[in-house]
């Protein structure tokens, strides 16, 4: 990420809640190539294990010698063989989906580099299969964007409701006290999200 690991420190420290579970420095993340790929990769791992994941991207990659793949190799594969590794029906509709807009738009890394947050979203929510809360993982993980608060994450959800004490009874002013701790973060909520999730995780020591 662009900025120097300190200032995003110092302006999220100044929450004290936030401050008492940044303990570990985030590993650092690198902008990735072949963001389309990654995008099937996300729909391939959805409500799945890490683990379950991993074994069908390794098979996918296996279709195509352990090399990645370009759209139109993915575009020419048949529906059945990519079921055969074990994606459901609607999910190779997707991955399908995002390899022919791919192929139609024309897309590369620079040009969803080029794009403000919103505008990758509202660009790769187009294709069928894709929501919102991929394309904010996307722009969190794989493009590096530091002010993202993927509002739809059940595990950032949890993990806000454990800390700050709230109660998600009423989910209209739920969401409400979450836009309005986040905005605080903000042009951070990328690193707050991950602290908060590192966090979640957390196994107890005693």
């Amino acid at each position: 990420m662009r900025q120097s690991p300190e200032v995003h420190l110092v302006h999220l420290s100044k929450d004290k809640k936030l401050a008492g579970i940044m303990t570990e420095p985030l590993p650092a993340l690198n902008v990735q190539k072949n963001i389309a790929l990654k995008l099937i990769g996300s729909i391939m791992s959805q409500q799945l294990s890490v683990k379950v994941a991993t074994v069908i991207y390794t098979r996918f990659l296996a279709l195509y010698d352990g090399k990645e793949p370009n759209a139109q190799q993915i575009l020419d594969t048949p529906p059945e063989t990519l079921r055969s590794i074990g994606l459901s029906n609607a999910k190779v509709s997707y991955v399908h989906n995002v390899a022919r807009f791919t192929v139609e738009e024309k897309l590369t890394d620079k040009k969803l580099l080029q794009m403000d947050d919103e505008e990758v979203i509202k660009y790769l929510t187009q294709i069928k299969g894709v929501g919102r809360w991929t394309v904010e993982m996307l722009l969190m993980f794989y493009l590096c964007r530091e002010d993202v608060f993927a509002i739809d994450d059940l595990g950032l959800q949890q993990a806000m409701i454990k800390l700050y004490k709230l109660d998600n009874t009423d989910k209209k002013a739920f969401r409400e006290k979450l836009l309005k701790i986040s905005k605080k973060w903000s042009p951070y909520r990328t690193y707050a999200s991950r602290y908060l999730w590192a966090w979640k995780d957390m196994k107890p020591t005693n």
